[in-house]
């Protein structure tokens, strides 16, 4: 990064912590730099060498907002992103029930001025980006705000990435992308690992990409960071769907899904009832496409997700521990799952890596196959990166060297060529694999597979460092406070 940019990202990160300082937390400062940066960006765009036309009203352009000061600049930008949000495209998800949270007309003026003071065009994409991510990791890391449930930890992500090893002129899908991290991850990879031509150039910037995400203020922040990446373009099709993906079957099948869908057992719709108190209610996807009907949300983006695979489609999804053991409509799935397609990994994670505290969940691999009178899974390759592994998101966080082990393992340019690191001689080793016949003898057809001895806290030898110790008691405790807090809500009903 050139002298110029850190100094950028200096004052990007200075005024941040100076509205912080008056209430104004990461998620607001992220919303108002989003929509400000569009704006600045696509007057820059209409300017030599770019000559290019918006559907931005003239009234409400960039150039009409830096002149002002005071309470008419607070009260024009306040009606810009108020019209803004009724445009159509892309332009309006970016507004769509946009807010002006910077109620001091001073230090919104100042920042105005920031952003004018540069040639954002001008910046490197990777500048710009890092920018953008940095802020949305800070906001992830403020647990009130709730926008870690959004955010998925990037080592992860570029890990699921090199073993899923997408190539050009594909497309690549994220059900619940969140702020757009697999996409970044996936663009990043192809560029780093394939020569394009112009057509997989432009076919990579614009017609590799198709999302959801369903909260309004996670996906304004998604198209811009996706934007700030390169990835797409100010007038562009809208990519991301604010549409629930799980309501109807995908009209369009993909080569590639990468996934993380949101935490939380349970799928639900808010309503206000009659006394005008906000209720929440079970929802269930009545699919006919679907295996199994049940309000769990995990299980449901699971059967989502195959549907949206071409017959030669590559899927890697998190996963709570849930779906992995649990009864019922879960067994139903994991059987047809195992049947339907050739499940080939699974990675098991540690706690202490999400920003949802106390969440134990697995990364699986899976591959689409067309129909077959027998089941697809032959063997089952398992590692286990939980056993003895302690991280915490301050002193110990994930990083993608953590994983190397387990990428080299998984054995990208071609998995079919695996070599066990268990055995009789290394009963601690923790890439090991299992065969259809002794994963479907097991109780529910269980995917839960662990077999490394867990050292205990009587093993003194192996404690933990007594912060990362607490750290681990309060992810618990609040997990447990959730699951309680879910139990109460159903005895509400």
């Amino acid at each position: 990064m050139s002298d110029n940019n850190s100094a950028i990202v200096s004052k990007v990160w200075s005024f941040c912590n100076t509205l912080r300082d008056d209430g104004v937390g990461y998620g607001d400062y992220l919303e108002q730099l989003t929509y400000l940066l569009f704006l600045k960006m696509a007057d820059e765009y209409t300017k030599p060498p770019y000559n290019r036309t918006f559907s931005i009203p003239k009234k409400y352009s960039w150039d009409k907002l830096v002149p002002l000061r005071g309470a008419e600049l607070e009260t024009h930008y306040t009606n810009t992103l108020r019209e803004l949000g009724k445009e159509k495209g892309i332009l309006g998800q970016i507004f769509t029930k946009s807010q002006n949270k910077i109620q001091d007309p001073a230090k919104l003026s100042k920042i105005v001025a920031m952003i004018d003071g540069e040639q954002w065009l001008m910046m490197g994409v990777e500048d710009k980006g890092d920018i953008y991510e940095g802020l949305l990791e800070k906001n992830a890391e403020d647990t009130k705000s709730g926008a870690g449930q959004y955010f998925t930890p990037r080592a992860l992500i570029k890990a699921m990435v090199e073993c899923i090893a997408p190539l050009p002129s594909k497309t690549i899908a994220d059900p619940a992308c969140g702020t757009g991290g697999f996409f970044l991850a996936a663009y990043d990879y192809i560029l780093a690992n394939h020569k394009l031509d112009k057509a997989q150039s432009k076919f990579l910037k614009y017609s590799t990409f198709f999302g959801n995400e369903i909260v309004a203020s996670t996906r304004r922040l998604a198209l811009m960071n996706l934007f700030l990446h390169n990835i797409g373009d100010i007038d562009s099709d809208n990519f991301i769907s604010p549409a629930d993906a799980l309501i109807a079957q995908s009209e369009s099948k993909y080569d590639y899904v990468l996934a993380n869908p949101p935490f939380g057992k349970k799928s639900s719709q808010t309503f206000t009832n009659e006394e005008g108190e906000q209720e929440k209610e079970d929802l269930t996807y009545n699919r006919q496409d679907f295996w199994a009907t049940t309000s769990n949300k995990q299980l449901n983006f699971v059967q989502h997700i195959r549907t949206m695979l071409k017959t030669t489609g590559l899927a890697a999804v998190v996963i709570p521990d849930n779906v992995l053991f649990e009864g019922g409509a879960g067994e139903t799935v994991r059987k047809r799952l195992l049947e339907t397609a050739d499940v080939h990994t699974i990675l098991r994670l540690p706690t202490g890596i999400f920003y949802a505290q106390g969440v134990k969940a697995n990364v699986v691999f899976f591959d689409n196959k067309p129909s077959s009178k027998d089941p697809w899974t032959k063997e089952i390759w398992v590692y286990d990166y939980r056993t003895n592994i302690h991280h915490t998101l301050k002193k110990n966080p994930l990083k993608l060297e953590d994983l190397r082990d387990f990428i080299k393992c998984y054995n990208p340019e071609n998995r079919h060529k695996r070599k066990q690191i268990w055995g009789e001689k290394n009963l601690e080793g923790r890439w090991r694999k299992f065969t259809y016949e002794e994963i479907t003898a097991r109780d529910k057809t269980s995917l839960d597979i662990t077999w490394i001895k867990d050292k205990s806290l009587a093993d003194l030898d192996n404690l933990p460092n007594p912060d990362e110790l607490a750290e681990e008691i309060i992810e618990n405790l609040e997990a447990g406070l959730e699951s309680f807090k879910a139990i109460v809500e159903s005895l509400k009903k």
